[in-house]
């Protein structure tokens, strides 16, 4: 998990724990507020996956080789 994934998810449980240690109404506001955090920290860990993944595809090397005839002379069929 990066950085701020954790940091997201460690505030949204310490707001569910601290809502029942209170034993309030903040239950009613708590929950509904961590699974939102929790969730929008997910859609923006996701999002950097998938760029981190398309900038791997986009530097990825031409499949045609230019050969020598050194290198042309040395290549085995069998």
């Amino acid at each position: 998990m990066p950085g701020l994934t954790l940091v997201v998810a460690a505030f949204a449980v310490a707001l569910v724990a601290m809502s029942f240690a209170f034993m309030g109404g903040a239950v009613i506001v708590a929950i509904p507020l961590a699974i939102v955090a929790i969730g929008i920290a997910g859609y923006m860990d996701l999002r950097r996956r998938r760029e981190a993944a398309q900038s791997i595809h986009s530097h990825r090397a031409d499949d045609d080789v230019d050969f020598t005839e050194r290198d042309r002379s040395t290549l085995v069929s069998e």
